[in-house]
């Protein structure tokens, strides 16, 4: 029940990360921007098949690998992120192409690790899985909240890579 109860946790994340991210979203920095990937990071571990017992070597390389894809998928999704600061002085962010860009990628570098785990036989399930979305969006909310600090003290606005500040995002406030 377990593995189905994750995959649920993974999907729920994945769905509301997808749709806060393609509309613009005020950054709070005093928000407990950390509190989703300490839940994910906690669910993950309680499960004792982080690591293919058969495979240990391998298990453990996968992870690492796993988990430092998905610190590049948080610095590079944080980075290519349009941030802005509005008149009353609140921060907004909205992700860009690069954004979805650095998503796509990150996919499939996960899906080509899957595979490889795959060929050689090291059984690797949900919470690997949990662990570098953690670390996804860990860095990525420390990047933001660092980006938005940054821009609240010195006043003025950021751009995303490849951003030309023309555009104007329409609001949503929650």
């Amino acid at each position: 029940m377990t593995g189905l109860v994750n995959a649920l946790v993974i999907v729920a994340v994945v769905a509301l990360v997808i749709t806060r991210q393609t509309r613009p979203q005020r950054i709070d920095t005093s928000r407990r921007w950390w509190l989703v990937p300490a839940v994910l990071v906690f669910l993950s571990l309680r499960d004792p098949g982080v690591i293919d017992a058969r495979h240990h070597t391998e298990a453990v390389l996968l992870l690492v690998a796993e988990l430092l894809v998905g610190v590049a998928i948080g610095a590079g999704w944080a980075w290519t992120t349009r941030t802005w600061v509005e008149t009353d002085g609140s921060v907004w962010s909205k992700s860009t192409k690069a954004s979805l860009g650095v998503w796509g990628a990150g996919i499939a570098v996960r899906v080509a690790l899957f595979g490889l785990g795959g060929v050689l036989g090291v059984h690797q399930g949900t919470p690997t899985l949990l662990l570098a979305l953690a670390a996804t969006l860990l860095v990525r909310g420390g990047i933001l909240a660092f980006r938005a600090q940054a821009l609240t003290t010195s006043g003025g606005g950021g751009r995303a890579y490849r951003d030309d500040g023309h555009r104007t995002a329409r609001k949503e406030r929650t």
